[in-house]
């Protein structure tokens, strides 16, 4: 299972870090840090305003396999419930606004092959 969360730890600019992990029951696979927002976006609306730069909402996600999409990666997300927003994704950037941004080129490569050997195929967003 591959879930995302928020920790209680701040980049140096002061963003959330994120935490995807990969987990086997009860074991921790594998984990890399992302961003998905930025510090003063994390308490709008997540889930009905395109375009504001706040965090996904909790939920469920269909992952799609990683694309290449120029120089990056592209992970798209399906929200499997009731929102607005459009257009959402993991790949490499930093500051997170609006996607889950995954700061670490290497680390963003070693999700996607992840993803591809365990055929992972959705997401859960915990917080």
């Amino acid at each position: 299972m591959l879930t995302l969360e928020r920790t209680k730890d701040t980049y140096r600019n002061g963003d959330p870090i994120w935490l995807l992990k990969l987990t086997d029951g009860p074991k921790q696979l594998a984990s890399w840090q992302a961003a998905a927002g930025a510090s003063n976006r994390q308490r709008l609306d997540r889930r009905w305003s395109p375009g504001n730069g706040s965090p996904l909402p909790p939920g469920s996600y269909r992952l799609g396999s990683p694309e290449p999409l120029g120089q990056d990666l592209w992970i798209d997300l399906q929200p499997k419930f009731a929102t607005s927003r459009s257009g959402l994704g993991i790949h490499n950037c930093f500051p997170g606004v609006g996607c889950i941004c995954i700061p670490d080129r290497q680390a963003l490569n070693s999700l996607a092959a992840a993803i591809r050997r365990w055929q992972i195929k959705s997401l859960q967003v915990i917080n």
